[in-house]
């Protein structure tokens, strides 16, 4: 009859006993499966100083937890997340839900996240995020992100336990150069692998074109904007990222002066920096603000930078008031102009942090630098020194310690091919919000503080 329930026969009911035991049985071997992938993966501990929506960390960690969306799709992680520090928790913080929904130890001090909670270090490598937070600026107008102080508790660690693993530094070394300085002689000391840098050289660009390995640049010139610090640093990075491939390598830089507002122009009428190459970069721009408009412009910086072998780049900071909104570099290398513009805006995903993310991930599992970490060590300086600069009145800055900064560009980065980001770059990312899902309580510290015993 239809629509009948009709008891199962004795057959029938041995089929349908046998598929639950075979279904059953195949979900608890996937379930092994999984975990054991879980145990054979490289653990990574994450040290952040904040982490809200759009923050670094909520758009770098989570990408180690739920996959790097690419234009080639999204990519699974292949390493674990094992532990979380958090220095100050942000009113909008989503790193507690995110560390409950994954099921991520949040741990109260760094030691803690090392060693997950015992008296040896016991992860593969150390993601340290320090941007972001309620912390001080110094007369110069730098943030004191406590990179320095972060890496200096990651070394020790790293030190006591006598097992180098590699650790990654977001952005710049640290606001002031004796703390960069002793952070890039501490990881050489105890042969810590050791990276940092920006997202920004391996975003979309337009054309897709790099300084070829070798070739002289006679001048070169990057597009800026916004903050002059946080994204002075992004500009710097940027023209780095092509100078170190010129001939002869990287030498080091001689002096720095920083420039404001009408001193800008007539530095540009002296022949300091060149109009012609900044508007070539601007012209890269797509739907760009079009040639340089000095009156459109409220609070222009520029820093004029000579390398020891004599080449002169300057990096063109154009405000804050939206007129231009996107990097570009612009250089003169014989008798031809090249430049190409910055893209990283994808939406919810940020899959700039995608890339950023998966060269990371790949010196982690590999040891082996994507880019020299002395890029990002000549331009921690670089940045100083303009800032010096500019609180001497634009005086030109001696540079000596930034002479000896010597190296060879390499070609190891992952980065898009595409002008634009496209596929799972640009797809839903659906994001936790504040306060809506359960949040993770952190472990307690373990240790009252007083050393004892040998000490090694």
């Amino acid at each position: 009859m239809r629509g009948e329930l009709r008891r199962p026969s004795g057959l029938m009911c041995g089929v349908l006993l046998l598929t639950l035991v075979t279904t059953v049985d195949g979900q608890q071997q996937v379930a092994r499966a999984v975990e054991s992938r879980e145990r054979s993966m490289k653990r990574v501990a994450a040290v952040v100083t904040t982490w809200f929506p759009n923050s670094h960390a909520g758009v770098l960690v989570d990408k180690f937890v739920r996959g790097f969306p690419t234009d080639r799709g999204v990519l699974a992680p292949r390493m674990k997340l094992a532990s979380l520090y958090i220095d100050q928790i942000h009113d909008q913080d989503i790193g507690r839900q995110v560390a409950h929904r994954y099921e991520i130890p949040l741990y109260e001090s760094i030691r803690g996240a090392l060693t997950l909670g015992g008296d040896e270090l016991a992860v593969d490598a150390v993601l340290v995020i320090g941007e972001h937070g309620d912390y001080p600026v110094t007369e110069l107008g730098q943030e004191m992100l406590p990179r320095r102080y972060f890496f200096e508790q990651v070394s020790a660690v790293i030190a006591q336990s006598g097992r180098p693993v590699p650790v990654f530094s977001d952005k710049h070394f640290a606001y002031r150069w004796e703390d960069a300085e002793w952070m890039y002689r501490r990881a050489q000391s105890l042969r810590i692998p050791f990276w940092a840098g920006s997202a920004m050289p391996v975003v979309w660009r337009s054309p897709n074109w790099e300084h070829p390995q070798g070739e002289p640049i006679e001048e070169a010139l990057v597009i800026g904007f916004h903050m002059l610090e946080r994204y002075g640093f992004h500009a710097l990075e940027l023209l780095q990222s092509h100078v170190e491939r010129r001939r002869g390598g990287e030498t080091g830089v001689r002096s720095v002066q920083c420039l404001s507002g009408d001193a800008v122009w007539r530095a540009a009428d002296e022949g300091r920096w060149s109009r012609e190459l900044a508007n070539a970069a601007l012209a890269a721009i797509e739907d760009g603000p079009g040639p340089l408009e000095p009156a459109a412009i409220d609070d222009p910086h520029v820093f004029l930078v000579e390398y020891d072998d004599g080449l002169k780049a300057a990096a063109l900071m154009l405000g804050d008031n939206g007129w231009v909104r996107k990097f570009a570099y612009a250089q003169r290398r014989g008798e031809l102009t090249e430049a190409l513009e910055y893209h990283s805006s994808s939406g919810d995903t940020h899959a700039a942090f995608s890339y950023l993310g998966r060269n990371v991930e790949e010196f982690f599992l590999t040891g082996v630098v994507p880019s020299p970490v002395e890029r990002t060590y000549l331009t921690t300086g670089i940045l100083e020194a303009a800032l010096i600069s500019r609180s001497r009145g634009g005086r030109l800055l001696a540079t000596p310690h930034l002479g000896g900064i010597v190296y060879q560009a390499t070609d190891r980065a992952l980065r898009p091919s595409a002008p634009r980001p496209r596929g799972a770059s640009i797809g839903p990312w659906p994001q936790l919000k504040p306060g809506a899902t359960p949040a993770a309580s952190a472990v307690p510290a373990q240790r009252d503080g007083t050393v004892r015993g040998k000490q090694r």
